[in-house]
C-alpha cells in the first residue's frame, strides 16, 4: 500500500502526519521510542529513525477519517535538519589529497617577475638617454618635436621629416588613442 507522510516542527514537538484512510478500520498502531517512531496498519509500516531524541510520555497520536497525526514532543528545543537519523556514507579507503599553495614561493615569483619588467623597462630608458645624449642637435630636437606632437607614441630621429609637419598620433596597433582635457 502507498502512503504518503509528510512533516512539519516547532520549537518544542515534531508533528508526523500520515495519509491513511480509516486508519481505526485498518488496525493501526503507533509506537514511540526516544529514537524512532513505527506505526504499523493492514498493509502499511512506516519505520524511522529519529533525528533527534523525543520525551515518549509527552508524545501522542490521533486518528482522523484521512490521516493520523502523531505528536512528538522534542527533548531538546532545537530546529531538525530532517525528520529521520541520515545514514552517513562508508569512510573512503583515502581521504583526497588536499593541495596547499606555497603563497611564500609565489609571491617570490611575482616579485622576480617584476624585476624583470622592470629591469627591461629601465634598460630600454637607458638605450633612448645614450640615443638622445650622444646624438647631434639635430636630432635630438627631431626626437623631441615627434614624441611631444604625437601624444608620446612616435619618436623620430629624422629632422628632415619631422620638420615639414605636425607629427600625427600613431597609437600601437589594436589601440586608440584618447585627447584627455
Amino acid at each position: 500500500m502507498s502512503v504518503r507522510h509528510d512533516w512539519y516542527q516547532s520549537d518544542t514537538k515534531v508533528v508526523v502526519t500520515v495519509m491513511l484512510k480509516d486508519a481505526v478500520s485498518k488496525n493501526y498502531k503507533v509506537d514511540v521510542e526516544p529514537e524512532r517512531l513505527h506505526m504499523t496498519a493492514d498493509g502499511y509500516e512506516l519505520d524511522l529513525q529519529l533525528y533527534r531524541p523525543v520525551d515518549v510520555s509527552k508524545s501522542s497520536h490521533k486518528a482522523y477519517s484521512t490521516k493520523v497525526e502523531i505528536t512528538l514532543s522534542k527533548k531538546v528545543g532545537e530546529r531538525w535538519d530532517s525528520l529521520e537519523k541520515k545514514e552517513l556514507p562508508p569512510p573512503t579507503a583515502a581521504p583526497p589529497p588536499i593541495h596547499k599553495k606555497d603563497w611564500d614561493s609565489l609571491a617570490k615569483e611575482v616579485e622576480k617577475s617584476e624585476e624583470e619588467d622592470s629591469k627591461s623597462e629601465e634598460a630600454l630608458n637607458r638605450l633612448f638617454k645614450k640615443i638622445y645624449s650622444t646624438s647631434s642637435p639635430e636630432v635630438q630636437k627631431a626626437m623631441n618635436k615627434s614624441f611631444s606632437e604625437s601624444g608620446g607614441t612616435v619618436l623620430s630621429t629624422n629632422w628632415q621629416e619631422v620638420s615639414k609637419d605636425k607629427v600625427d598620433i600613431k597609437p600601437p596597433e589594436g589601440a586608440e588613442f584618447r585627447k584627455w582635457d
